[in-house]
This record gives C-alpha cells, sequence and structure tokens, in this order.
C-alpha cells in the first residue's frame, strides 16, 4: 500500500529496516573510529611542515574511502564476505582469516551498537524526521565515545557536524523547538568553559578538552537546554564511578587522564531517549 508520497506504508517493517541499515552504518562507523584520527594526524604533520618551510611527503592517499580495509597485522585485504557486520566476526571467530592475529570484540560491538540504537529510534518515533534524526544522533555519539577512548580526541569533523545537524533539524522543532535548542548549544558550551576555566584558575592544570564543550554544545542543540543539567548529573556520576573503579580495581594512576567525552555521549544517548521519564521519576525540577 503506498501513502501519498509514494512511499511503502510497512510502519511494522521500519525498524527491522533501521536495524539493518545501522548495522552496515556501525561496520562504517569502524572505519571512521580507526582512520579518522589517523587522517586528523596526517593533516597536522603537512601542517606543521608547511610551517617549518618544507613540504610533507604525499605518501598513499589515505581517507575514509581509500585504501581498501586491511588487517592491521598482515595487510590482507578484506574482503565482502569478511566485512559483514557481526556475521563475519563470528564466522572467522574473531581473528583475521589470513594471519590469524586476534580481531578485537569492539568492532561487532559498534556494529550491534549502531544497529539496535537505529532500530530503537524506529520503534520510537515512527517512520519520521525524528527518527531518522535519532539515528544520525546515536551513531555519532558512538563514534566520538570510542575514538575518545582510544585517542582523547572528540574531532570536529563530528561535533561540530553534529552541532549543525541538530539546529537544522529542530527547525521545525522535530525534537524541540529551535530555540531551545539555540540556547541548549550556547549554554552547553559556556557551562563546561566555565567549568574550565575555573579549575585551571584553581589548580593551574587543564581538566578537559575543548571538544567537550563542543560536544555538549552539540547535544544541547539535539536535546535542548532542559536536558543539559540531567546530562551533565549522568555523565559525572558515571564518570566518577568508572573513574573510581579504574583507580581501586585497574591501579589506574591518578595522574592519568581519563576521557570525559565517552560519559558525555552515554549521557546524551540515554537522555535522548528516557530523559524525560527520569527527570519526573528523580529529578521533578527539572521537568
Amino acid at each position: 500500500m503506498l501513502n501519498s508520497m509514494g512511499w511503502v506504508a510497512l510502519p511494522e517493517y521500519f525498524p527491522w529496516l533501521a536495524l539493518f541499515i545501522g548495522l552496515c552504518v556501525g561496520s562504517f562507523l569502524n572505519v571512521v573510529i580507526h582512520r579518522l584520527p589517523k587522517m586528523m594526524e596526517r593533516e597536522w604533520r603537512a601542517q606543521c611542515a608547511e610551517l617549518a618551510g618544507g613540504s610533507a611527503s604525499e605518501g598513499e592517499r589515505y581517507n575514509l574511502i581509500v585504501p581498501r580495509s586491511r588487517c592491521p597485522s598482515c595487510s590482507h585485504a578484506i574482503t565482502a564476505l569478511e566485512n559483514v557486520p557481526i556475521l563475519s566476526w563470528l564466522w572467522l571467530r574473531g581473528r583475521c582469516s589470513a594471519c590469524r592475529a586476534r580481531i578485537g570484540l569492539r568492532y561487532p560491538l559498534v556494529e550491534l551498537g549502531a544497529g539496535v540504537a537505529a532500530a530503537y529510534a524506529a520503534s520510537r518515533y515512527g517512520f519520521s524526521w525524528a527518527a531518522g534524526g535519532a539515528m544520525l544522533y546515536c551513531w555519532c555519539l558512538i563514534a566520538l565515545a570510542v575514538i575518545d577512548l582510544d585517542t582523547q580526541l572528540l574531532p570536529d569533523d563530528i561535533t561540530l557536524f553534529l552541532l549543525w545537524a541538530g539546529l537544522a533539524l529542530n527547525l521545525n522543532a522535530t525534537i524541540v523547538p529551535l530555540a531551545n535548542a539555540v540556547i541548549g548549544a550556547m549554554a552547553g558550551y559556556l557551562f563546561l568553559w566555565t567549568v574550565y576555566w575555573a579549575f585551571r584558575f584553581a589548580t593551574g592544570k587543564e581538566g578537559m578538552g575543548y571538544g567537550d564543550f563542543k560536544l555538549l554544545a552539540a547535544i544541547g542543540a539535539w536535546l535542548g537546554w532542559s536536558k543539559l543539567p540531567l546530562v551533565v548529573l549522568l555523565s559525572s556520576v558515571v564518570g566518577a564511578i568508572v573513574g573510581v573503579s579504574l583507580i581501586l580495581f585497574r591501579r589506574h594512576g591518578r595522574e592519568i587522564p581519563i576521557p570525559f567525552g565517552p560519559y558525555l555521549a552515554a549521557a546524551g544517548l540515554i537522555a535522548l531517549f528516557w530523559g524525560d521519564a527520569i527527570a519526573k521519576r528523580w529529578l521533578p525540577i527539572l521537568v
């Protein structure tokens, strides 16, 4: 059956379609997580060479598309059958088909997380712009969280895209009214900026990076200013629990920095789907 726009009206199948798309996007997110920091490093090296009056070596073309995905241990080119989300990892038993090097569990977990998040967004919002926006929001936060865990970097290519995408989506109040989103973006950035400088003046040290400001601004652009207190509270609680646990049980030195981005990303996901329920139940002052 076709609706007036010519789309097949099968809402009951939309979450399954979203799950499939999300799994495929998750496979691409693994490429982004692995390559984007390396691309940033190459760009920094080229800029440094240019400032020094030299020229950076061209080397192999390297971006999110080329070269083909390879095993980092033996450079075996990954075939199409070896790149099926989750199933290929299970079939290969988590090892490279050529050199038998271990393939980390993180790869299928990223794919699964992207797929489940997309399916849940589809089932919650139905076939709508809100569902598509929620999927994009979740995928960006997943990529940012894992990149920050690996490198303690939150790339502007993702955080700024996420911020502007949130404002664009809310032009028609898809998730929150535009004014709420604009104030959320400003308040998110200024809050962590203020915390950063207060901590720096008090201790002489940097407590977080500028990428955290931009990430909270992006979350504010999507969810609005009213969700920011919940996001900050959730991220701080989770971060404190994880940080103390690492120090106590894994002998993680207190001087070793712990990235804050993953906790902001997790709090942003929770606030999107369950923020209203949590606020009404536990934090009625925020509602």
